[in-house]
């Protein structure tokens, strides 16, 4: 089971029991894969088109336990990680009270240690109540799919199970990210979108006072 990992040139993931001492004594970004869950079905998606070895997949036969989340994480020394990531092939807010703990887990042994999430943004959906707040002090980088700037465009993308509106909870999840985390960040793929449809996306974060990133698209 693939619970901590990180990744290679090209997009390939590696279990972080397969990285070299050296490597880990340079620095390495570090994500955490702790669920499969996902309320959306993006027509995109990795988890449907990405082919993997099964001894090297994201995919979870079970989700690993908070204990042995951080048992995982007492094998390494923290100071050799760049920054921690929140993001498998599942919505890491889907598991938000657990994230919240290992947040606070490795906040108490490296206070200074990057933490990031990289959402969906529907966690307030999933959970039926305002989770942003408890972010504060624990996550100091948000980053959310925007995916397109247009509403239908986005619910016909991601077949959010929260319907036509999702892309308005998105956004204003996002808005109210800014007053508890340092860095809130949108998201775009290449390719996947137009020129066009990314100063489109420009626009709406420019709006909410948030970063865009244009992420590169992944093949097979």
């Amino acid at each position: 089971m693939t619970i901590l990992y990180t990744v290679h040139p090209g997009g390939v993931y590696v279990n972080l029991e397969n990285i070299s001492k050296e490597e880990m004594e340079q620095g390495i970004k570090v994500y955490v894969n702790s669920t499969n869950r996902c309320p959306c079905a993006c027509t995109f998606c990795l988890r449907s088109k990405k082919h993997m070895a099964k001894t090297n997949s994201l995919w979870l036969d079970r989700e690993p336990t908070f204990e042995e989340i951080i048992d995982e994480f007492k094998k390494y020394d923290l100071k050799n990680f760049k920054e921690v990531i929140f993001c498998g092939f599942g919505e890491p807010l889907e598991r938000f009270d657990d994230l919240m703990k290992v947040a606070d887990y490795l906040k108490g042994e490296r206070p200074d240690l990057p933490i990031r999430v990289n959402t969906n943004g529907l966690a307030n959906q999933i959970h039926n109540r305002d989770v942003i707040p408890e972010l504060k002090g624990r996550v100091d980088t948000v980053s959310i799919s925007l995916n397109t700037p247009y509403k239908e465009e986005f619910y016909k993308l991601t077949r959010s199970k929260f319907g036509p509106d999702s892309q308005d909870y998105v956004k204003a999840f996002a808005k109210e990210c800014k007053d508890y985390v340092p860095h809130v960040v949108m998201s775009v793929v290449d390719h996947v979108i137009s020129d066009e449809e990314i100063a489109l996306s420009q626009k709406i974060c420019d709006e909410l006072g948030v970063h865009l990133r244009v992420r590169p698209y992944e093949e097979n």
